[in-house]
């Protein structure tokens, strides 16, 4: 097959942690033949989706991830799997390229959907499963949030469209900064928050599951650094080895239904104690760790579900 990879830039991936790495490193071992392009080198050209960029061959080397051909414009109708993989924020940018990858539906498979990756932000898809998260409110509104801290003492508030960790802080019922957050945040964005429930059980870890074509393949518990309540490994959180458990596996049953139906082949959820917090389907991670942890094949996983679309 012929795959091309929207991502961002393929040299400063680490090897031994970038799940787009390990997906095209397993695409590649099965014989593919794999395009780079970034998001930027996208475009709508005269009723055709094109992309400009290079042919790829990947390689685990530290510091020189892939070895890239010389560029060129192709036509991505041509392709059999484009794979839309760039980090959010999950700002316009991001939303135009859903929709330009859009219009090669019937010609070539886009994982994950973009139609549903546009419709499905991860901390929006959650409010479809109110009984299986913590309190919530999405607002932009001060005395919303506030009435909402007020009831809960202990709250969790972040952009509504950031990733990684990033703008993430914990208010608790001592706490007198949420007026400034609030400024913070409005002055330079127009977007809302989102605000949840601080869960204690977060210092146990932050478990990361994730789900192929709807089905979990497993899961890895980020701990949170010393005197750190975020647990993203991007800002220093541990990977651990764990199990799933009954509780993980219910909620599983409850979205993986609906996200075969989407086309989110790729998925991977955050759950913090009892209750998920995020579905993440932009561009989620963890492949590489949990196939260490549980000398699994995740990434082909992967590529089983894709070729079975496929056939």
């Amino acid at each position: 097959m012929k795959i091309a990879f929207q991502m961002d830039p393929i040299s400063g991936v680490d090897v031994n942690a970038d799940s787009s790495f390990r997906l095209a490193e397993e695409a590649q071992a099965r014989g593919h033949d794999l395009f780079f392009y970034g998001p930027d080198h996208l475009a709508y050209d005269e009723g055709r989706i094109t992309a400009r960029g290079q042919d790829m061959t990947v390689q685990r080397v530290a510091g020189e991830p892939a070895v890239l051909g010389p560029l060129r414009q192709v036509d991505l109708a041509d392709f059999d799997v484009v794979w839309l993989r760039q980090d959010p924020p999950f700002d316009m940018h991001y939303i135009t390229s859903t929709h330009l990858l859009d219009r090669l539906r019937g010609d070539t498979l886009v994982v994950n959907d973009p139609f549903w990756v546009r419709n499905y932000p991860e901390k929006l898809l959650v409010l479809d499963f109110p009984h299986l998260t913590p309190p919530t409110t999405v607002a932009r509104d001060l005395e919303t949030i506030r009435a909402f801290k007020a009831r809960h003492g202990d709250i969790i508030l972040k952009p509504l469209y950031g990733n990684g960790g990033a703008g993430v802080f914990r208010l608790d019922a001592n706490d007198r900064n949420l007026t400034s957050l609030h400024e913070l945040f409005t002055g330079f964005s127009r977007e809302p928050l989102i605000v949840q429930k601080f869960l204690p059980a977060v210092a146990q870890g932050d478990k990361r599951v994730i789900l192929v074509d709807g089905e979990p393949a497993g899961a890895i518990n980020r701990v949170p650094a010393e005197g750190e309540t975020r647990s993203n490994m991007h800002v220093g959180g541990r990977p651990e080895k764990t199990g799933l458990s009954d509780r993980d596996l219910e909620i599983c049953a409850a979205i993986g239904p609906l996200l075969r139906e989407k086309g989110q082949v790729f998925v991977g959820i955050d759950v913090i104690g009892d209750w998920l917090t995020e579905i993440n389907v932009t561009s989620p991670t963890g492949i590489q760790e949990l196939e260490r942890f549980d000398g699994s094949n995740v990434a082909g996983m992967i590529w089983d579900a894709i070729e079975a679309r496929l056939a």
